[in-house]
Formats: structure tokens, sequence, C-alpha cells
């Protein structure tokens, strides 16, 4: 799942641009709020409920659908973003009885051989300074998905994800910085509405957990 979900998410940076794919792949933590509730049936309110149709609604303003029209690389984030909350839950489920080495180890030797399956029909030589950066991207996603899978195993699946959003402050800096990218006002307006939404949510789990904390002291 992992394995795949990277895959589409290389996609959409190649195809979208970096900013306005991370904008989308936003509505993360959200999609994992609402899976969380169906299947590890975490408890949820009114408020909750609002802040991930409000997350919906933003998603919706960054595709901009034009009548029964939708671009299908925006779909590919969407897809992209369903795939890695899917991920995030299944980490959840298996930290109930596996450790976070063991999770990681699985994770990766799984995703090895289906990466393996695919590479060598997109196989692109490596020149130069090519080595350098390619040992950078494998360094900074072992330790990054480590911590991910770390995190799982001690919190819950809604109050990590939330987190994620500084990844679209930094997509967004590095988008224009480096790549020349441009945030129009929908992304803007639509990315504002999920991250808030998001936030929302994390500010409400974190006083019902005081609640209980209180209750059951």
């Amino acid at each position: 799942m992992l394995a795949l979900q990277v895959i589409l998410a290389i996609t959409c940076f190649s195809l979208i641009g970096l900013a306005h794919a991370q904008a989308i792949f936003a509505g993360t933590p959200l999609v994992v709020a609402l899976l969380s509730i169906l299947f590890l049936k975490e408890k949820v309110d009114l408020s909750r409920w609002l802040a991930i149709i409000a997350g919906l609604v933003g998603v919706m303003v960054i595709l901009r659908p034009q009548g029964d029209f939708l671009d299908f690389k925006m779909l590919l984030a969407v897809a992209g973003t369903v795939m890695f909350a899917v991920y995030a839950i299944l980490t959840r489920f298996v930290s109930r009885h596996d450790t976070s080495e063991t999770t990681f180890i699985f994770t990766g030797f799984i995703g090895a051989i289906t990466l393996t399956m695919i590479g060598p029909f997109f196989w692109t030589d490596i020149h130069g300074t090519g080595y350098f950066w390619l040992a950078v991207v494998c360094c900074t996603s072992i330790s990054s998905h480590y911590f991910l899978i770390r995190a799982y195993s001690l919190l819950d699946a809604s109050a990590v994800q939330p987190l994620s959003y500084m990844g679209l402050v930094y997509a967004s800096l590095i988008g224009t910085a480096l790549f020349n990218e441009k945030l129009d006002w929908p992304i803007l307006l639509g990315a504002s509405i999920v991250v808030g939404a998001g936030l929302l949510y994390l500010m409400r789990e974190h006083a019902a957990s005081k609640g209980r904390v209180i209750e059951s002291a």
C-alpha cells in the first residue's frame, strides 16, 4: 500500500507540482479521522464531523470541479491521499500487536519487493551528484517512516496526522522558491480550509483527552 502511494505521490509532484499536490495531500488527516471512526471505533461528536466535512469542502475548492469534470491528475492526488490514510489506519491497527521495529522491517521488505518489480520498467541512469541526492532521499525516507510508525504506536491515528500540515508549509515554500510554482487563490483558500478543519479536529481531540484524564482521576 505504502509503496504504491509513494509512486502516486511522486507522479503527482511531477504532473501538478509540489505545492499543489501537497495541498490535496493535506486532507489526509481528515480521511484518517473518518476511517478511524469506521474501523478503529474511535468516538466522534458533532464538532469532529463538522471538521471532517469542512476539510472535504476545502479539498473540493482546491480541485475546482467544472460541471461533471474533474482533472484526472487531481484525482491521482486524491487517490494518493486515501491510500496513505488507509496505510495510517493499518499501521495503527497492527501497532496493537507488533512493535514499531517489526512493522518497519515488514513495511520496508514488502515495499522493496513491490518497487523492484516496477522499477526496471522506468529505469533512468544516474549521473554525477544524482547518487548523493538518491542517498539523501533514502536516508530521509527510512528515518521519517520509522518515526511515523513509532508515533502511531504511541498515539491515536487522529492525533498524529494533523502534524503533517507542516508538510504543506514546507512544500509551498520549496515549490515556490526552487521550482517557481505559483499558488493561486483557490489553492490558498482550499488549503486554509483543510488545515483549519484539521486543527479544529486536533483541538477538540485534545480537549476530550484532557476531560477523560480528569474523569479518571
